[in-house]
């Protein structure tokens, strides 16, 4: 049987004053190894500013084999070209979602610690569901902190892909990768970490190789092999 994968997901900041500059970050982001998705997370922007971006970043985020998506508004990301969009429970509802983006666009939904929310948004026919903030973060509020073993039971009984999103550091990526997380979500420590966003992705790229390792071998014992 094929080993499971995990791989990157960078979700941007919630500003990009300088866009041009941060276009180069991204760049830089994007040149230091797998990344599987950009989520652009531009709450309370304008249409113009969310716009702007995904005309600067699209071009970047394609040449390197993943997929655009935009927080929070299909209408948008439908408008815009993005690959998929990723709702809240309190954004638009995965039926209005779906019908905005068409079969072949990306729909990821929130589901905080909750299975059940995972698995009827998996049943509706979700291309991925996230759990989290599985630690404290500054991107936004939170008040959920599911724990990992939702990932490790989410893999062993669905097939619908989960992220896991919310505070993730080099620290924890390794264990998360391990417990079952499909895509690993990252934000600031990305864009905040002192050697660059291409240092950044690469070292997550190592510990998501070492969470797999540890994975397979839990999997592999568990089994008696």
């Amino acid at each position: 049987m094929a080993q499971p994968l995990c791989r990157l997901y960078l979700i941007t900041p919630p500003a990009l004053p300088d866009l041009v500059g941060f276009a180069g970050l991204m760049q830089s982001a994007l040149s230091g190894g797998d990344v599987a998705a950009v989520q652009l997370r531009l709450k309370e922007q304008p249409y113009e500013a969310v716009g702007a971006a995904v005309a600067a970043l699209k071009p970047l985020v394609h040449a390197a084999g993943a997929a655009l998506i935009l927080n929070d508004r299909p209408d948008w990301a439908d408008a815009l070209d993005c690959d998929g969009v990723h709702i809240g429970q309190s954004d638009a509802d995965y039926d209005e979602a779906r019908r905005i983006m068409g079969e072949s666009g990306i729909v990821g939904v929130t589901c905080h610690d909750s299975r059940h929310l995972a698995m009827e948004a998996a049943e509706a026919g979700a291309d991925y569901v996230a759990f989290g903030a599985f630690y404290e973060t500054a991107t936004k509020e939170t008040s959920h902190r599911p724990d990992p073993s939702i990932l490790t039971i989410w893999q062993e009984t669905m097939q619908t892909p989960c992220v896991a999103i919310g505070g993730i550091t080099l620290e924890t990526a390794r264990g998360l990768a391990s417990a079952g997380a499909d895509f690993i979500a990252v934000s600031s420590a990305v864009w905040s970490h002192p050697d660059g966003p291409a240092a950044a992705v690469e070292a997550f790229n190592a510990e998501i190789a070492l969470g797999l390792e540890d994975r397979a071998r839990l999997a592999s014992e568990a089994s008696g092999d």
